[in-house]
């Protein structure tokens, strides 16, 4: 594999790990009393020095009552010289009454793909907790467990979100890797702003958030060394809006996200490895279709 496509494999692995910190990487649902919803999504992003890549998602939303949750998703996603697919499982439920409620949920992500010619596992488990307060001071616990190609570790979270009034919520969080080479530190911040049939969100995220081991160099008779990076910067911000349409029971939620990755001075053997700068541009387009009560 030349350097010029191993430094791309190694910004296309560091930009698919940072994108699981962005809040376009997975649909959660807000809490419903309607039976079932189909879920469809569609994502273009840029990334330098690349042709960029994009994919898409499809999943299956069912709550068995207003406490409980369960879904169901498949999604592919290609990004330079790297594509990967997975199957994700989701569930949520809520206990509690009055000014306590404690939403207890949990995720897996299961797959595979290729990293230029190098074929490798997709695993994300993620457990938490939220305990909301008062019916406005929400308090989030959460722990994953990632293990995508030879980057792994724990991603614990903590975040605190406080609703305003019915029409502003605001959140904040910090997460930091432990165990394994993630290498990441980072403050996210989000403000929500909800309307009758539109919504509004926007946030930033600052820090550190690539992995210490990105990927490994391969030749056609084998591997010939790993490539040892340090942390990467992460400056992060996003946009985006979501529309309901009552009559057609579907909501359309667009959102514009921007990355900037800097760093990354290491070596591969003996052969110096420069830090650099790399940017990404994400559309992503998400569709969900509200099938309603007992197929009504």
């Amino acid at each position: 594999m030349s350097s010029a496509v191993a430094k791309n494999s190694s910004l296309t692995m560091a930009a698919a790990l940072a994108s699981l910190l962005a809040p376009i990487a997975a649909l959660h649902a807000a809490p419903s009393t309607v039976d079932d919803r189909i879920a469809l999504s569609a994502q273009g992003s840029s990334l330098t020095g690349t042709g960029g890549g994009g994919g898409a998602s499809a999943a299956w939303l069912h709550n068995f009552d207003a406490d409980t949750l369960l879904g169901v998703a498949a999604e592919y996603q290609a990004l330079s010289v790297s594509h990967w697919a997975f199957a994700s499982l989701s569930g949520a439920m809520t206990r509690g009454t009055g000014d306590r409620r404690y939403t207890f949920y949990g995720e897996a992500h299961e797959g595979a793909g290729r990293n230029g010619q190098n074929a490798f596992k997709y695993r994300i488990e993620g457990l938490g907790v939220t305990g909301t307060y008062f019916h406005r001071l929400s308090v989030t616990v959460e722990d994953k467990q990632v293990n995508v190609e030879s980057t792994h570790g724990n991603l614990p979270k903590l975040q605190l979100a406080y609703l305003w009034n019915p029409r502003i919520q605001t959140t904040v969080g910090h997460q930091h890797s432990f165990g394994g080479n993630l290498g990441t530190r980072l403050t996210t911040a989000r403000v929500d702003v909800y309307a009758s049939q539109m919504s509004f969100l926007a946030g930033a995220a600052y820090g550190q958030a690539a992995p210490a081991l990105l990927g490994q160099l391969a030749t056609p008779t084998g591997p010939t060394g790993l490539i040892t990076l340090a942390p990467h910067d992460l400056r992060e911000g996003y946009v985006g809006v979501v529309k309901s349409f009552p009559q057609l029971r579907s909501d359309l939620t667009l959102i514009v996200d921007y990355q900037r990755l800097s760093g990354g001075q290491g070596s591969v053997g003996d052969v110096a490895v420069s830090s650099s700068v790399s940017t990404r541009w994400t559309g992503t387009l998400n569709y969900v279709f509200h099938i309603g009560h007992h197929g009504t």
